[in-house]
């Protein structure tokens, strides 16, 4: 489907509404990551969780209830609920048997939100009724409270999973709430309480970012459905809204630039949202308007299925996925086309949705999966994904090695030009991010027979002497796309050398391409689609092996358009065209 067609879009035209004309410069946050102060503070906070003083801290009065249920409108995987039910939880391609699972084992950190933070439960009532569900669910939590009821850990108190668990064990109470044994519901809610006690202290203390985010929600989730919450009501509303401030930019994008980020913490505000209403207490109308800017900014990186653009280490997460946390939000809006600060540009015309990252990578301490991908575009005409970033390097797991992860960070991993092959922003052995985007110049117009997209960045200057620039135009029916990819020296910087190059198009699984006699092109079939023709004007064409991977974190292979030639001292202009011939 495309845009004009997807019920949570408002008409979206060709007018320029919403879009900033003239020059933008976009730079790189100062942030150099956590010092080694705030690592030593952190480490240290972490270490008094096992002493007698942390333990005092988190007691308190104990409820014997919960004030209210909170509804989850967002339906659970069936084919995850369904593995419970059989014995295992199923988890990116791993089957872990409940039984066997250590709750006090280390885990990888995906793994740990949805066992810690107790995400299972909504794929387990997916496919159970209370009556069908209780008794797992029950065992279930019987083992983790044996595990860490008594003294807090890492990773199961990691004020990321600790507010997701509060949240979700609020949700889903009638599965774990429903047993006769007092003790363990005494247990239970006692461990609740003391949760909320330590999130108290240690929200603020989570990474920057959707970790700190989810701490947050945790204590605002606990001030409205513990008995005598209002005073922690007051101090966590409060805290979340200046922790919103911190990670949101004012266009509805968030810091780390991942759109699986993004969808995360939409889904947040969407139950916090709940547990409002399940109180009968009307949400704050900031909570309410950022929940509708980041549902806007998260359209905007959608494609013609519905599905999310693979930026930033997200994998190409499916369209009924985006469809169900959108419609939890209950947000109607159109995409955001123009992102100023979160880093996206959109063009929709007629099928055809052109997504462009024209951002520099997201800050040190905010890039665990971030990418160099800066001008990188992505391309879908309809239902049907054309051009694409392979994705995927936040979802390692049993199908995505650690050192492929690393590599579907590269530049070489989207479809951009990559110079000596060198990552237009280094990435270092220990996984952070180096020397090299920090400026990015953009220049939009909308103009009666099209759009014009032009962008430049500085990721060659210092190492190489080149600046990129990239010029996309895209006709007002979306059948006509033409790009020039330039490398000009740039001024008072390092002399340009001559050395290779090669622009990449990353070709989605199910597109099959073939040279054209001259070799200068190439013929794009979609099966029972379109037919678009490529070609370019100078280099050597060919076309690759590639892959790309899906939302659940599963590689597909696809093959990729590459164009070689020499970037020369006097500077390089190489231009190419995409067009839809049937």
């Amino acid at each position: 489907m495309n845009d004009l067609s997807n019920p949570f879009f408002q008409n979206e035209t060709q007018e320029a509404d919403g879009i900033e004309t003239g020059k933008r410069l976009i730079r790189l946050s100062n942030d150099q990551g956590i010092s080694l102060a705030e690592r030593v503070a952190n480490q240290f906070y972490r270490l008094t969780w096992r002493t007698p003083l942390h333990s005092m801290r988190l007691r308190g009065k104990y409820p014997l209830k919960l004030l209210a249920v909170p509804e989850d409108k967002v339906a659970g995987e069936a084919r995850a609920g369904k593995a419970i039910r059989a014995g295992y939880f199923l988890f990116r391609g791993q089957k872990l048997p409940v039984a066997d699972v250590d709750f006090a084992a280390p885990m990888s950190a995906p793994l740990a939100e949805y066992l810690h933070g107790f995400r299972w439960l909504r794929d387990l009532a997916t496919v159970a009724t209370r009556e069908q569900g209780a008794s797992i669910a029950e065992g279930v939590l019987r083992r983790w409270l044996s595990a860490h009821a008594e003294k807090p850990s890492e990773p199961a108190w990691a004020p990321e999973n600790a507010g997701w668990r509060l949240i979700f064990w609020a949700a889903y109470a009638p599965y774990i709430l429903s047993s006769n044994d007092l003790i363990y519901r005494s247990l239970l809610l006692t461990c609740f309480a003391r949760t909320a006690r330590h999130l108290d202290r240690s929200a603020d203390k989570a990474p920057v970012g959707l970790p700190r985010l989810v701490g947050w929600g945790g204590i605002v989730a606990a001030g409205l459905l513990l008995p005598g919450g209002g005073p922690r009501r007051a101090f966590a509303e409060a805290g979340l809204k200046r922790t919103l401030e911190s990670t949101l930019y004012s266009d509805g994008g968030i810091i780390s630039r991942s759109p699986t980020d993004l969808l995360r913490a939409i889904e947040l505000l969407s139950m916090l949202n709940a547990a409002y209403d399940a109180v009968r207490e009307e949400a704050p109308s900031w909570l309410t308007e950022t929940l509708a800017r980041t549902v806007a900014a998260l359209l905007g990186i959608t494609h013609g299925d519905g599905g999310l653009a693979s930026w930033q280490g997200a994998g190409a997460v499916d369209a009924a996925q985006v469809e169900k946390i959108v419609q939890a939000s209950s947000v109607r809006t159109r995409p955001l086309r123009q992102a100023r600060d979160w880093g996206y540009q959109r063009i929709a015309a007629g099928a055809t949705v052109l997504l462009v990252d024209a951002a520099p990578p997201p800050a040190t301490r905010m890039a665990g999966a971030g990418c160099a991908s800066t001008g990188a575009i992505e391309l879908s005409d309809g239902p049907d994904r054309l051009i694409v970033s392979c994705g995927g390097a936040d979802l390692a797991g049993a199908h995505i090695p650690d050192d492929l992860a690393q590599g579907l960070r590269t530049t070489a991993a989207h479809s951009t030009l990559i110079l000596d092959e060198r990552n237009s922003t280094a990435i270092l052995p220990d996984g952070t991010l180096g020397r090299g985007v920090t400026e990015v110049e953009l220049h939009r117009q909308e103009l009666e027979n099209g759009s014009r997209i032009e962008i430049s960045h500085d990721g060659y200057v210092r190492r190489l002497g080149y600046m990129h620039r990239r010029l996309l135009l895209v006709s007002s029916d979306g059948k006509d796309i033409r790009g020039e990819d330039m490398l000009l020296p740039a001024q008072r910087r390092k002399k340009p050398a001559t050395v290779p190059f090669v622009l990449r198009f990353h070709l989605a699984p199910h597109v099959d391409a073939s040279l054209t006699a001259d070799e200068q092109g190439a013929l794009l079939r979609i099966d029972m689609a379109a037919l678009w023709q490529f070609r370019c004007g100078t280099g050597k064409l060919s076309i690759e092996d590639s892959l790309w991977v899906d939302g659940e974190g599963r590689p597909h292979a696809s093959k990729q358009l590459v164009v070689s030639a020499m970037a020369e001292p006097g500077g390089n202009s190489l231009g190419w065209l995409l067009k839809r011939v049937g």
